[in-house]
């Protein structure tokens, strides 16, 4: 899997960089044999064996999860969008509008009428949405 690897010189690399690197690696893989199991289960003609696959598969979430909370501890730009995104109960865009300080519905103005990612203009950041930073490009 391609993600697995290094995109830069290790040696070039913060210990943070690479921690955060292997926590973010292991949720995807995680997450890939949640998806598996889940197929599988479907798939699956036999009873206990389907409660089987599916018991994998939660096990599978409890170790994505706790890497996600050890990204949330150790990373303050994870525990701040995991803060503004996770167990709210508006609409996802719209809890995205109003950290980005536009009102529901929106398209604040970018011109392509998309909404920038969480963490873009908003929070004064650079942002793909519009390509620019700061509001400069």
């Amino acid at each position: 899997m391609s993600s697995e690897g290094l995109h830069a010189p290790r040696e070039r690399l913060s210990r943070e960089t690479l921690s955060l690197h292997h926590a973010i690696v292991s949720i995807m893989e995680e997450l890939e044999a949640v998806d598996w199991y889940r197929q599988r289960a479907d798939d699956c003609e036999d009873a206990a064996l389907r409660e089987i696959l599916l018991h994998n598969m939660r096990e599978e979430m409890e170790h994505a999860c706790m890497a996600l909370e050890w990204l949330r501890r150790n990373n303050p730009d994870w525990a701040e969008y995991m803060q503004t995104y996770l167990f709210t109960e508006a609409p996802i865009t719209e809890v995205e509008e109003e950290d980005m300080g536009r009102a529901p519905g929106s398209n604040g103005g970018g011109g392509d009428g998309g909404s920038a990612p969480a963490g873009g203009a908003g929070r004064g950041g650079f942002t793909i949405g519009a390509i620019s930073d700061n509001g400069e490009g």
